[in-house]
């Protein structure tokens, strides 16, 4: 394994419940951590099949696992599940999406997703995309800006932030992360922070609700996770780690939609009677303190795990 730490592994591949000559797809590749844990249980007739939007990430796909024969590489997000070839011939049996901006992309200043590490203003997972976060925020009005940090980032300061966006861009466009961080932080009120506890960089939220929305990253999970419940057979495992609470929502939600049937209301007419296409296996898995001591990164992941039922007859 890489010196890239996968969250909740151990986790994740017991939740995978991995057959040997089982077929898993590994939707967010990233490092390949997890997907090196499936294939060491992978047996010879036993398939991986992994994507990246990131060419970064297929590049180490290609360098790690090329020469495997039971492993398929496509560059593409997971939203195209559907129109990859080697997804859709057989069941799969099991999915894995690990959401959200990878250890690395962070740590590459030229990526543009740090706001500690100064670099051109980018945050595209896939940098062929349309629309760097520079671009944005060139071309966005007010409302806009205030709209997406609020929605995405919880911002309270959304408005006062956008403002301050809008007015100094009018005189200097925003290019570099140090300097669009450094405008947020000017109209944030430092929080304070619990004794031992580490200060929270005003611009956190801010950059994460800009990341968000230049990748499209909710709509695109709840796209995600359509075709994943479409693409496995009935035992087949989804497993998805988010690190946002807007993501977990919305995983928790379709798991829980598909798992559980609806509150009944009397004043309504009485619906067709309810069929689960799920069964919830784990629900909000979180790292322990060994794992966060190890990776700090960790603290805000959650794990859901679910198995797809047989179809009715």
């Amino acid at each position: 394994m890489s010196g890239h730490l996968p969250v909740l592994y151990a986790q994740v591949l017991d939740g995978l419940h991995v057959r040997p000559d089982g077929r898993y797809l590994d939707g967010t590749f990233g490092r390949g951590g997890h997907a090196a844990g499936v294939l060491a249980q992978l047996g010879a007739d036993g398939r991986l099949l992994v994507m990246d939007k990131d060419p970064e990430a297929i590049a180490v796909a290609q360098a790690r696992f090329g020469e495997d024969p039971r492993v398929s590489i496509y560059r593409g997000s997971f939203i195209e599940l559907t129109g990859w070839h080697e997804a859709t011939e057989a069941p799969l049996d099991g999915v894995l999406f690990d959401l959200g901006v990878s250890s690395p992309q962070l740590d590459v200043a030229e990526r543009g997703f740090s706001f500690g590490k100064d670099g051109p203003l980018d945050m595209r997972m896939d940098p062929d995309a349309d629309e760097s976060a520079a671009e944005w925020i060139a071309r966005a009005d007010e409302a806009a800006i205030a709209d997406v940090l609020w929605t995405y980032g919880e911002e309270r300061m959304s408005r006062r932030i956008a403002r301050a966006i809008v007015a100094r861009r009018a005189e200097t466009p925003f290019l570099r992360t140090a300097d669009l961080a450094a405008v947020i932080g000017a109209n944030v009120p430092r929080s304070k922070s619990k004794p031992g506890q580490k200060e929270t960089n005003p611009a956190t939220r801010s950059f994460q609700a800009i990341r968000i929305h230049i990748n499209r990253e909710l709509a695109d999970l709840e796209t995600g996770l359509d075709a994943a419940l479409a693409a496995l057979r009935p035992g087949g495992r989804l497993a998805v780690i988010s690190f946002h609470s807007l993501e977990d929502r919305i995983v928790k939600r379709f798991i829980a939609g598909h798992a559980k049937a609806p509150a009944g209301n009397r004043r309504l007419p009485e619906a067709a009677p309810f069929v689960p296409r799920l069964r919830i296996v784990a629900d909000a898995t979180k790292a322990d303190e060994t794992e966060l001591r190890a990776n700090p990164r960790a603290r805000s992941a959650v794990l859901r795990v679910a198995e797809k039922l047989e179809a009715a007859a």
